[in-house]
């Protein structure tokens, strides 16, 4: 047999594929060995011509993510996320396989990988073929993957039908796989696509809204309402106090800048206090601190949140508008509700004055400022019941137009 070389004549080649032949193609990571795959006997020979362990399934190169209906079951949304963001590019999506897919590429199992190159010449030459390519890296099993065409003639002339000479690849690693069949999502190989911007990426997938507004206005009911709705619930306020037990890095931080207030691994507040309540400049300087450790750790629980399948969450900040939190947010909302109806909540809630309680709304900022900063404003100035409704009622709107 004699392997072509084929460096423009796409069409050839995308006839050698759709007649069950192999043709190596150029990725943005490693040549592949493709074959149609959805037939049966093309995938053979792939396993034969590669010596590869038929226990290893195959993923399929497809050209972008409407494939993903065709040849997969149960696709999560943040599945699509993943692929409208990384594809075309050095990512594989392992999901559930609908039956037509040929047993052979699954190896026995029930999943299949799909990944979209990001090379020109072989995106066109899948969408001139029109049919996925199972295409595992251009070498025999155990030898390097190859860079170049080149490589790739020196290890199958003669083997297979054709070679498409895209030039050498840039980035000589294999693609990461994500396994996105079952909870939680599993990185299965660390390749060319950091896991950390896969994270990232869910995270930003989430419906996040941001709820804020002064103590005693009802933020709480908001949020259980949202938790009944399968959010993860962010309390910033109670993310800092759990850092300041657990989090080394911030009281390093913190007694860095303020040299005494930490003693033995725990912070003293009231020497803290001491400093930067008299002090703007160092207070600020504390925020920026513990903005930042909160920040950090917000982001890994929502990260964490979204490969586990969430799909919901919420951010509870008095501050929401400083630092990132208002960022992650695709709407924020403020509870709002009159001083007087605040104060009593207050009172109840933590057993003090309502001179003390009036005086911890007035260090707080005015209602003004959430209004002029938010998408939403609900007032709970009436029943429990009453406001739970409203509630419902908007987090349906909201997250239903997401």
């Amino acid at each position: 047999m004699e392997t072509l070389l084929i460096k423009d004549k796409l069409e050839d080649a995308a006839g050698l594929l759709r007649s069950g032949g192999l043709v190596a193609v150029p990725t943005e990571t490693v040549y592949g060995l493709a074959g149609n795959g959805l037939d049966a006997a093309a995938v053979e020979r792939i396993y034969e011509v590669k010596d590869r362990p038929a226990v290893k399934p195959l993923s399929l190169m497809v050209p972008g993510p409407e494939a993903m209906e065709a040849y997969c079951l149960e696709v999560p949304p943040a599945a699509k996320y993943l692929a409208e963001k990384f594809w075309p590019g050095p990512l594989t999506i392992v999901l559930k396989a609908k039956g037509h897919i040929p047993p052979i590429v699954l190896a026995g199992g029930s999943t299949v990988g799909l990944r979209c190159p990001q090379h020109p010449m072989t995106l066109e030459l899948l969408k001139r073929a029109g049919v996925p390519f199972a295409a595992p890296s251009a070498n025999p099993s155990g030898e390097e993957s190859p860079k170049t065409a080149e490589q790739v003639r020196a290890y199958f002339d003669g083997k297979i039908e054709a070679i498409v000479d895209g030039g050498p690849c840039g980035l000589g690693l294999e693609s990461t796989i994500i396994d996105m069949s079952a909870l939680p999502y599993k990185i299965l190989r660390q390749g060319a696509l950091p896991a950390a911007e896969i994270r990232a990426a869910l995270a930003e997938s989430l419906q996040v809204i941001g709820i804020t507004g002064g103590t005693g206005s009802g933020k709480t009911t908001a949020l259980n309402v949202l938790a009944d709705m399968g959010a993860l619930i962010l309390d910033c306020d109670e993310i800092y106090h759990q850092l300041l037990q657990t989090d080394t890095d911030m009281l390093s931080q913190i007694e860095s800048a303020f040299p005494g207030v930490v003693t033995g691994g725990v912070l003293d507040r009231k020497a803290l206090g001491a400093v930067v309540f008299s002090d703007e400049q160092a207070l600020q300087k504390l925020n920026t601190i513990t903005h930042r450790c909160v920040d950090r750790e917000v982001q890994r629980r929502l990260e964490d949140f979204a490969m586990s399948g969430g799909r919901i969450a919420a951010i509870d900040a008095i501050e929401l508008f400083v630092g990132n939190q208002a960022r992650r947010c695709q709407t924020t909302l403020a509870v709002l509700a009159k001083p007087e109806i605040r104060a009593e909540r207050i009172m109840r809630r933590d057993g003090i004055s309502r001179e003390y309680a009036l005086l911890r709304i007035q260090a707080q900022r005015p209602d003004s400022y959430f209004e002029g900063l938010c998408d939403h404003i609900l007032r709970n100035d009436g029943s429990p019941e009453e406001f739970e409704m409203e509630c419902k009622k908007l987090f349906k709107e909201i997250l239903n137009h997401g």
